[in-house]
């Protein structure tokens, strides 16, 4: 099994509680509230575990939350490499509203992040980054860290024969497509940002396989991924065009379904599954996660059990 990092730069403790109604100018009785560790990168290690799988998570932790973070990370058995934050670890804080089964959520922008910080970041991830492993870079990114961050982290750790696998998505995206160079070894996004970085709306599979195609042979990436919602997923890399199906399961809530497809997705990998195998896990873990609450993942069970009822075919 290939060694895996994941970076997270701006965490959050993820508060979720469940109350009657949401309205204003009261005060609203909830449930005790459930705590997990949350960011793009530890969500993804969260789902490594889950799977049965090992991840070290490259943290940016600061102040009490941050404290609190490290506890619940290693409560959760994941292995931590934690770096100074500029500032207090974030907080997000969900509620569920039974009267209408929607959810709000509230997410608070993290600290600032001075220039000296992002390159010691830098430096940090790539003495970190595993040789011949896959270094995952997903979430948003803190205020003041550069929109050029992601093509250069893909840079430094190449020289380590580390591979980055990226899901982001705004400035960092568009930055990537306009550098090229260079290309990092996955790319993810969902439906609206590929249609934002197309600039025209991709309506059928075919449509986002060949935007998606389109990104590899400009070497942006080796393999592009394209999240379709409940349409399910499709894979681009040079040796072919794959779509794998979103298993048809009750949503509870959407929240932490990209995490689980790419824990699932680079986990298979890791263990030298083919790329379009480990696009069939993904849509299982990402289906498994959305019939989950508040700030759950994916379910080892029933990813095995969902696997199969994504199917795989061709693009």
């Amino acid at each position: 099994m290939n060694p895996i990092l994941t970076v997270t730069l701006n965490p959050t403790v993820d508060y979720s509680t469940t109350t009657d109604a949401v309205e204003p100018d009261r005060k609203l009785r909830s449930t005790s509230p459930d705590t997990d560790p949350g960011g793009g990168g530890i969500n993804v290690s969260r789902a490594i575990t889950i799977l049965g799988g090992h991840s070290t998570a490259f943290v940016a932790v600061g102040g009490p939350m941050g404290d609190k973070l490290v506890h619940l990370l290693t409560d959760a058995g994941i292995g931590l490499a934690p770096f100074p934050a500029p500032g207090e670890t974030r907080l997000s804080f969900s509620v569920h509203e039974k009267a209408s089964g929607h959810q709000f959520r509230f997410v608070t922008p993290g600290p600032d992040w001075p220039l000296k910080s992002v390159n010691a970041a830098l430096a940090r991830i790539s003495r970190a980054a595993p040789r011949g492993g896959l270094v995952v870079l997903s979430g948003s990114q803190p205020p003041g860290v550069p929109a050029d961050f992601p093509a250069r982290l893909a840079a430094r750790i190449r020289r380590t024969g580390a591979r980055l696998v990226l899901d982001t998505s705004g400035k960092p995206l568009h930055h990537l497509l306009k550098a090229a160079t260079a290309p990092v070894y996955l790319l993810r996004m969902d439906g609206e940002e590929a249609e934002e970085l197309a600039g025209r709306t991709l309506p059928s599979r075919k449509d986002s396989a060949d935007f998606a195609q389109q990104l590899v042979e400009q070497r942006l990436a080796e393999m592009v991924i394209v999240a379709r919602g409940a349409d399910g997923s499709v894979l681009a890399t040079s040796e072919g065009r794959w779509h794998a199906a979103a298993a048809k399961v009750e949503v509870v809530s959407k929240t932490g379904a990209g995490d689980s497809f790419v824990g699932a997705f680079v986990l298979a990998l890791s263990r030298g599954e083919p790329p379009e195998r480990a696009l069939q896990k993904g849509a299982a873990a990402a289906s498994s996660a959305v019939t989950t609450a508040a700030t759950q993942l994916c379910r080892a069970a029933e990813v095995r059990h969902l696997t199969p009822l994504c199917t795989l075919s061709r693009v």
